[in-house]
């Protein structure tokens, strides 16, 4: 990636602007990227936020497009936000961790300097990530939705369970009596669906994981198919709150017969993983996982 390396001349900073204990690492950031003889750009709200006097964007979409190489400060959280506004940006991203278990990130702050030094250096490689696409009609509009973790489809606050109709690439699979229904990518196998219970599965998989949140029938379990289905989920439950969520931010009220249908995006997101890292030592690390040595 030497090459590549050579031809990121702009750098963009995006920090969560709920994040006040970004503003220092992003200020250094700047710093380090000037002494380095790069150009540093970012958004209005991260310059507000760090108090930065630097060419700003409106958004992290338009950041995204004017610059080289996106660092992303926050958790995996402020990544998945950047990743769905990034949707077809070929531009890389590279979070860096300010809290949180950070699964997306390719660094912490205290090891930005080693993390922008290995970069200028081309020691990384770059992964491509799909995103996942949703449409369904809500509220009398087509509604679309991009995720990079995943679809979520569960009840309100009332305490009663929903019923999910699964339809896959046309068969049926199952109706569900739950809480809830996981529709992951594989980038997502280590969110949401980790914790209901979901399997961990390689970035490099291309399938959908499907996970039932604390569903009725003891035997319902996560199924995985292609990442070419098409899964297709029906409300039918009445008179219960019903909502779908991309990666737990953007929500979107159901109707009782409304129908989801959830398939790969043809677009994707391009995630910096520095040299010496890869998927498994961040489970070990990120899990705290032990045990003997093979």
């Amino acid at each position: 990636m030497r090459k590549l390396a050579e031809t990121i001349k702009r750098v963009g900073l995006f920090a969560n602007p709920e994040k006040v204990s970004s503003r220092s690492v992003v200020q250094k950031a700047a710093a380090l990227i000037r002494k380095n003889g790069r150009v540093a750009l970012c958004t209005e709200e991260t310059a507000t936020l760090c108090k930065l006097d630097l060419a700003t964007c409106a958004t992290v979409a338009t950041l995204g497009r004017q610059v080289d190489l996106l660092l992303i400060f926050g958790g995996d959280g402020t990544v998945l936000r950047a990743a769905r506004d990034l949707a077809g940006t070929p531009t890389p991203i590279v979070g860096i961790k300010v809290g949180g278990l950070g699964f997306l990130t390719a660094g912490g702050a205290r090891e930005l300097p080693e993390t922008l030094e290995q970069i200028w250096q081309g020691e990384f490689a770059i992964e491509s990530r799909p995103l996942i696409g949703a449409r369904c009609r809500a509220s009398g509009h087509n509604i679309v939705r991009h995720a990079l973790n995943d679809f979520v489809i569960s009840r309100g606050a009332a305490s009663r369970l929903i019923q999910l109709d699964v339809v896959i690439d046309g068969e049926t699979l199952t109706r569900y009596r739950c809480d809830g229904l996981i529709v992951s990518s594989p980038t997502g196998s280590t969110a949401y669906s980790l914790a209901a219970g979901g399997a961990i599965v390689s970035p490099a998989a291309e399938v959908f994981t499907l996970t039932p949140i604390c569903p009725h029938t003891l035997s319902n379990r996560s199924v995985i198919v292609r990442l070419d289905s098409t899964i297709k989920v029906k409300v039918v439950s009445e008179k219960i709150e019903t909502f779908l969520t991309a990666d737990g931010q953007v929500q979107t009220a159901l109707a009782t017969g409304a129908v989801v249908t959830i398939c790969r995006s043809k677009e994707t997101v391009r995630l910096v993983r520095l040299k010496g890292s890869s998927f498994f030592e961040t489970l070990r690390a990120k899990l705290n996982w032990s045990g003997s040595n093979v």
